[in-house]
């Protein structure tokens, strides 16, 4: 394997394409994209509309007016038609929007160099003749022809053969060869490096590559939805098959029993059917999940998968990194060790008892080096022993060990003086690389002690071993493990990472909301407990340790996680185990990942959370959530956010129930009891375009409550259609339609008034109840439960959006005839200000109730 720096790949190579050819290029062969599926048109939009319940019964509606000859009517509901289309297009849009700039941010990108200079640029943007710098986890741009390095790839989505390929450079020229080829120069696209670093050149992009000319089934990806939206569209369709027969039965009894009309007996139950069918629940769903992921995009969460916004208020475990994730990832050499003689590298000049142990340490070093303590090595090395001869970068390895679960540490093979000689330059774990010294019993207990005394600062600790194999032959063949050599230890290398300064306060923000933290690393154990009592995550002195876990069933493993914050020494690929028991026990797991071997457990947890600024390409496309800035404190806001959001859907639910009992209420009982009828189709119209802003514009916008994180995590399986939510928002509706019908009841029987002044009195209630109905969900606990909450900017404006349209319909006397309206005067004003005073007297007192109850059990709201 090639160790050298990517520096050097591009000097030995070329300065790459001047930026002003590479957009030459990109204008010519378009952007570097595979076929994908597209906006929805609006054509689709508009059949989308059409083939809805809502506007059908709209177009049949309009239809029979015309027939009665109620041509005002009809032209009004008609009208309607076009605005229905034209908020579901602007609806649509302003979800499209968010989704798209969540794609636009989480587009793979590529390392190039332009101009001799590299540059992070968008995948879409790379063009023929780029010189694509690769690292193990990216996963290749283009279909290109390696010129430097060595690298194995997982070509299995071309080939379906899940054991990667080698690959090597090939100076002859040839065209590319197939996918799947070991030993061949050629890339390709999508495909991932899973070892080794290398420099190529872009043969071919977009729908040239071997990717792209597999045809349109990758044109075919659907936007995954949701579990709670699937449960609504079966709870729509259920709703959908009730409104239609129960509408049905009504015109028939109407017509049949009653001998009504027929034409007035279908507006009559057009009108029922329109009152049942709660359209807004998808719009609620659908709206507040993607601008959900919009606004965890602006706080450095990037969503991937929009279901798991869902998840993110449910987490009751979370698995986090120690290194990057609790700590700034700015790891530097802080001391050496060598026997007794200790070296602090706040010092100016290295002395020479430690010149040794740096030099091999850079040697056990990639020269280009993805992990952050192999970057220290490089840096420190090159800033304090420039122009000796314990530098090397023109010196490559010919064979590398890499870290296996038995042996933390790897060895880089050099070739010596002789040809049948070897130099070896080893680093790992400390107590791995003392076992490769067979070191004895005194030596080892000192160094120990050494270790120890280093990891209890929260310095990370590695041993660095030279040797020398002398092979017997020039074409010897490598032996099988580490162990078959011999090993000098040279001496320590201890590394500090400071903790986020923003950390303590969010785990104890976690502690709060009842979200478990527990700690995963690498690192010696004596290191993981010196950052948990620094950012005051854990005063439990137990560790489980990778080993540990290796020897542990699941049963007795779940039960270690119940005692234990921290595990140490774990190997990536125990990630995926953890995350399996501790969901058997119940948890709802959030896990964090960077590396290649991350994947598998960040897709098995509840919510995966990949690295944006360290991550790899695999993480971060096996993760729900990509952290652009690797904080743990944008883990817990994301949390938070979830919770709202949640709560959120949860109270637009709520209102959404509540506003239309009353609608069918006041739709059927009339009709059924021979009174006036109250509600027309036109006017369910004109009450579902004050509902549906009212869902998808306020509730959207409601901030969260100020306990969001000072109670428990809800069950995953919780909804917002449970019997508790539903049966608050029933109560509330039936209360208010109770209140409506009696008031009718008593101003036709007791006062007298006609058809169109009941009509006006017990509208105007109702209209004003629905932004009662808005103050009421927001939050339904007491009052003392209420205070610090911040307030709702579109309040305020839904009120006046309301009083203007009540005012426009009772006021201006063209819409007013076409509601059937009487003309305003004072007995319907207080009348419909006496029914609204009991219907506040009913919601409130119902609240105090329900949130008393509520906040007692601290059920989520």
């Amino acid at each position: 394997m090639s160790g050298r720096s990517r520096e050097g790949l591009a000097a030995a190579g070329t300065a790459g394409l001047a930026q002003a050819e590479a957009a030459r290029r990109l204008a010519a062969d378009g952007p570097n994209l595979l076929p994908g599926s597209q906006p929805k048109s609006l054509l689709g939009i508009l059949l989308g509309v059409m083939r809805e319940p809502m506007f059908l019964m709209l177009l049949i509606a309009g239809g029979i007016y015309l027939l009665l000859g109620d041509r005002a009517e009809a032209l009004f509901l008609l009208a309607f038609v076009f605005v229905v289309i034209g908020i579901t297009l602007a609806q649509e849009r302003k979800t499209r929007r968010a989704l798209e700039s969540l794609r636009d941010l989480s587009a793979p990108r590529a390392l190039v160099i332009r101009d001799g200079q590299e540059q992070r640029i968008a995948g879409r943007d790379v063009v023929r003749g780029d010189l694509l710098v690769l690292h193990e986890g990216d996963r290749i741009a283009a279909d290109a022809r390696l010129l430097q390095g060595r690298m194995t790839l997982d070509e299995s989505l071309l080939t379906g053969e899940a054991v990667p390929v080698d690959k090597r450079p090939d100076p002859r020229p040839h065209p590319l060869a197939a996918p799947g080829g070991d030993g061949s120069d050629a890339l390709f696209a999508s495909t991932v490096v899973t070892s080794g670093v290398g420099l190529a050149i872009v043969q071919a992009t977009g729908t040239a590559t071997a990717v792209g000319r597999i045809g349109q089934a990758l044109a075919t990806t659907v936007e995954v939805t949701s579990g709670l939206q699937q449960s609504s569209r079966a709870l729509i369709r259920t709703l959908t098959v009730i409104a239609l027969l129960l509408a049905t039965s009504l015109v028939l009894i109407n017509w049949l029993w009653d001998t009504h009309p027929l034409l007035p007996s279908l507006l009559s139950g057009i009108a029922l059917a329109m009152a049942i069918l709660p359209e807004e629940i998808p719009v609620i769903l659908t709206v507040f999940l993607a601008l959900g992921a919009w606004r965890l995009s602006k706080s450095r969460v990037l969503t991937r998968r929009v279901p798991a916004v869902e998840a993110l208020g449910a987490i009751t475990v979370l698995a986090v990194d120690k290194t990057g994730t609790l700590t700034q990832n700015r790891m530097q050499v802080a001391e050496l060790a060598v026997g007794a003689a200790v070296f602090d590298a706040a010092a100016a000049e290295v002395p020479e008892t430690f010149h040794t142990l740096v030099e091999f340490a850079m040697l056990a070093t990639p020269g280009d080096p993805y992990d952050p303590m192999e970057k220290a090595i490089q840096v420190f090395g090159h800033a304090r022993l420039a122009g000796t001869e314990h530098i090397h970068d023109d010196r490559a390895p010919e064979f590398q060990y890499d870290l296996v679960p038995d042996i933390l540490a790897m060895t880089r093979v050099y070739s010596g003086a002789r040809p049948d000689v070897h130099l070896l330059a080893t680093k790992g774990a400390p107590e791995a690389v003392a076992d490769l010294c067979h070191l004895p019993a005194a030596e080892w207990q000192a160094i120990q002690q050494r270790v120890a005394a280093m990891a209890e600062r929260g310095l990370r600790v590695l041993g660095v071993a030279r040797g020398i194999w002398q092979s017997g032959s020039p074409a010897g063949a490598w032996p099988a493990s580490q162990h078959d050599f011999d090993f000098e230890f040279l001496g320590l290398v201890a590394f500090l990472d400071p903790p986020r300064p923003e950390v303590p306060a969010a785990i104890a923000e976690c502690r709060a909301a009842g979200v478990r933290v527990l700690m995963l690393t690498g690192d010696h154990p004596a290191t993981a407990r010196a950052i948990a009592r620094q950012v005051g995550l854990s005063e439990r002195a137990e560790v489980i340790l990778g080993a540990e876990i290796a020897a542990l069933d699941d049963a007795a493993l779940r039960e270690r996680l119940r005692h234990a914050d921290l595990c140490a020494r774990l190997q990536p690929e125990q990630k995926l185990r953890l995350v399996r028991v501790l969901q058997q026990a119940g948890e709802v797991v959030a896990m964090t990942g960077d590396g290649v071997n991350d994947a598998p457990a960040l897709k098995a947890a509840d919510v995966g959370i990949a690295m944006g600024e360290r991550g790899t390409d695999v993480a971060r496309e096996a993760a729900a959530l990509i952290l652009l800035d690797d904080s743990f404190a944008s883990i817990v806001g994301a949390i938070a956010q979830g919770r709202r959001i949640f709560d959120n859907i949860t109270r637009a639910t709520r209102f959404v129930f509540a506003v239309h009992m009353p609608i069918i209420a006041l739709a059927l009982l009339p009709a059924l009891l021979h009174w006036p009828t109250l509600l027309l189709p036109v006017h369910i119209v004109l009450l579902e375009l004050l509902i549906d802003p009212a869902c998808s514009i306020v509730f959207e916008a409601e901030p969260a409550a100020h306990d969001t994180m000072r109670r428990p995590p809800r069950p995953l399986a919780a909804s917002p259609f449970a019997p508790g939510n539903v049966g608050h928002a029933l109560a509330q509706g039936l209360g208010i339609a109770m209140i409506l019908l009696g008031g009718h009841a008593l101003l036709q029987q007791v006062a007298g008034w006609d058809e169109a002044t009941l009509r006006l009195a017990v509208f105007g209630a109702l209209v004003l109840a629905l932004f009662l109905l808005i103050l009421v969900n927001r939050d339904p606990r007491p009052l003392a439960a209420r205070r610090g909450r911040a307030g709702n900017p579109w309040l305020l404006r839904m009120f006046v959006g309301v009083g203007g349209v009540l005012a426009a319909v009772t006021l201006i006397p063209s819409l007013r005839a076409v509601m059937g309206f009487a003309a305003v005067s004072l007995p319907p004003l207080l009348a419909a200000l006496a029914l609204l005073g009991l219907c506040a007297l009913w919601l409130y007192g119902l609240r105090a109730v329900v949130g008393r109850h509520a906040h007692r059990t601290r059920t989520p709201r």
